[in-house]
């Protein structure tokens, strides 16, 4: 059996240094508790239809309508300010689904299959701030390269934990926390914090997860990211991002970037032994309006590369609408089409068309992996899949609408050779209507 390991010696670094900078500036001024608030309403209609085409479920539709609000208090005054934030969702069933089809609009079924009209959930935050560093404690919207909620559902995934940020030196953000439970996209109560590929055994989870991390900015164009998380008795996991903007002139301009990936069982290893190490490459040419992307991601190990649990902790280039391109030793290319039709005198309006090819040998993955077995396929010789996205938007500039979005997404996924026990043969189509409003 391995030893249980708390931090990483990556955490432990990063963390070390957020308390001494917390001290690096003076205490900022603030608006006060109440002069400081923020209340906003988000309405969002969602429409998802999956259409399996390998397998001919009835059951394959969902539309919902969600709110979710949130309550943003300022900070007392003084060297130290305390503030509370709280939020609430509701999720109403329109028609269909049932949770059957898995696409995460509505609450699975009971025995019965059938969703409830409605669900909800609500959280509070407590936080404290002083000097430039900031300390929340409750039900947290988190968003970083290794532990993210994200909003491509009718409602978002929130976490239950403590998270610590510092931003003293400019161009700097240092971020820390510890996270135990997860209120899913489509449910109302909290679950111990998982996997979104590994199938942890029965009766066992992961108790927390811990995460520190470092953005920087410092030059114009220029961004890193350097994060590294522990899932107790599952995996360390570490990130590095490079991502680079350069005008050539006002007309053209050129974008290299990378994502990698490190993941290494650790503790009692409930999800077996993994290391994976998962990279991603982009190179995109804008040309006023247009733009054309390509990029390559490979997974370099005999398990997929994973994230928590229905969050969108995958920042890799190939990570698509209904496919992550993720299976275990997969390599996939992209090409990526843009278009702003500010260009032709419609601002708002934004399109995209994309195009993914995967591979893999699927007979390496070992098929007495514990939690991974699935993707083992003794036809998987030469598995191969792919899929095309399209994807409209358009946000009204102005009026009593203004800010009111209107997304069409469409997704073509086709898989052989034994790519079809995880990767469908699926047709999706979304529709998703947001509208914001900022009461005060």
């Amino acid at each position: 059996m391995k030893p249980a390991l708390t931090f990483t010696p990556l955490f432990l670094a990063i963390a070390a240094t957020i308390s001494p900078l917390a001290h690096a500036a003076d205490a900022p001024p603030t608006d006060g508790f109440v002069e400081g608030s923020s209340l906003t309403i988000n309405t969002r209609n969602y429409y998802m239809n999956r259409d399996r085409r390998d397998i001919h479920t009835d059951d394959s539709k969902e539309w919902g309508q969600g709110f979710l609000g949130v309550f943003e208090s300022g900070y007392t005054q003084g060297t130290v300010g305390f503030g509370l934030d709280a939020h609430a969702m509701l999720g109403l069933k329109l028609d269909g689904g049932g949770g059957t089809d898995g696409s995460s609009i509505l609450p699975y079924g009971s025995g019965n299959g059938k969703a409830p009209g409605s669900f909800s959930t609500g959280g509070g935050t407590l936080k404290v701030r002083a000097f430039d560093t900031e300390l929340k404690a409750g039900d947290l919207f988190l968003n970083n390269p290794v532990i993210a909620g994200g909003m491509t559902r009718m409602l978002p995934e929130t976490f239950r934990g403590v998270s610590l940020t510092n931003h003293s030196l400019d161009g700097w953000m240092f971020e820390g926390g510890q996270a135990s439970f997860a209120k899913l996209y489509n449910q109302s109560g909290h679950g111990r914090i998982g996997t979104s590929y590994g199938a942890l055994p029965k009766g066992q989870d992961s108790q927390h997860m811990n995460w520190a991390g470092v953005a920087w900015s410092g030059l114009p164009g220029l961004t890193s990211n350097l994060y590294a998380s522990e899932l107790k008795d599952v995996w360390n996991q570490y990130y590095y991002d490079l991502d680079y903007t350069y005008a050539l002139n006002d007309l053209v301009s050129l974008n290299p970037g990378l994502h990698f990936y490190h993941t290494q069982d650790t503790g009692h290893a409930l999800l077996g032994d993994i290391d994976n190490n998962t990279y991603s490459l982009h190179f995109t040419v804008g040309v006023g309006n247009h733009s054309v992307t390509a990029a390559y991601q490979r997974v370099n190990g005999n398990t997929p590369f994973d994230y928590i649990a229905q969050g969108d902790s995958v920042y890799l280039d190939n990570s698509q609408q209904y496919s992550d391109f993720n299976g275990p030793n997969e390599r996939s290319w992209k090409l990526k089409y843009a278009y702003d039709f500010a260009g032709l005198g419609v601002p708002g309006l934004t399109s995209a068309v994309s195009y993914i090819s995967g591979k893999t040998d699927l007979t390496k993955v070992d098929p007495n992996s514990r939690g991974y077995s699935a993707w083992y396929s003794a036809e998987g010789k030469n598995a191969k899949h792919w899929e095309r996205d399209i994807d409209l938007k358009y946000v009204v500039q102005g009026g009593k609408a203004k800010d009111l979005a209107v997304r069409l997404q469409w997704a073509t996924n086709r898989g052989s050779n034994g790519y079809s026990a995880v990767d469908r043969d699926v047709d999706e189509y979304r529709v998703i209507v947001d509208y914001p409003i900022n009461v005060f």
